[in-house]
């Protein structure tokens, strides 16, 4: 089974007219990664850069704009999915994994696709039904969710069990890397629960 994890860090929250500026992930294959990738990109001409979206991700508009051209970037992609899937095999696809972006971050990279391919076979390279691991998580902590704060990705990673390193949140590279280890606590990837809970210590689970 194939898999990209990916997160995305953008200039605002309208696919439409905000840009990708960060874009990392990992391939994994049968549950093993081959591929890790962190992509910076420069914003496409005429992209809404909203200041509050680049304060959360800690950058500013002169390094995001200092970044390589999406074009560039597009291609290096592709390059890299044509290593693991064959486009034109119905039967050899990825799902896209990832926390929210059932809601979020799929709305983007077709979008990414779209601008740059300018072809209509995004899903020639993956499932249309995506992964969504904070849908996942909600199963897993609905006898929980009560007592927790909210159900963004730092508060379900904590409450997995996860420590968390707060001065890296809202970078693509360490989100998805707390999106992988919340989805293999939640679907039992690890072949045992981890020895910290959080919330969860005192769940007979």
């Amino acid at each position: 089974m194939k898999k990209l994890f990916f997160d995305l860090e953008t200039t605002g929250l309208d696919y439409k007219t905000n840009a990708i500026h960060q874009f990392s992930g990992c391939i994994e294959l049968d549950g093993t990664v081959i591929e890790s990738f962190n992509f910076k990109i420069k914003p496409f001409e005429g992209a809404v850069i909203v200041p509050k979206a680049l304060e959360t991700s800690n950058v500013t508009e002169e390094q995001i704009m200092a970044y390589p051209p999406a074009e560039e970037v597009f291609a290096e992609f592709m390059r890299m999915l044509s290593r693991y899937v064959k486009k034109f095999d119905k039967k050899d696809k990825m799902f896209l994994v990832g926390y929210n972006n059932a809601a979020f971050d799929n709305a983007f990279l077709r979008e990414f696709y779209v601008r740059h391919q300018k072809d209509d076979y995004f899903n020639s390279w993956f499932w249309g039904n995506t992964i969504d691991v904070m849908v996942l998580a909600s199963e897993y902590l609905a006898d929980v969710r009560v007592g927790m704060e909210n159900f963004k990705l730092m508060s379900t990673a904590r409450a997995v069990g996860i420590e968390i390193d707060e001065s890296k949140l809202h970078d693509a590279e360490y989100d998805i890397e707390l999106t992988r280890n919340i989805y293999r606590i939640v679907t039992n990837r690890f072949n045992e629960k981890p020895s910290v809970y959080g919330v969860l210590d005192e769940m007979p689970f």
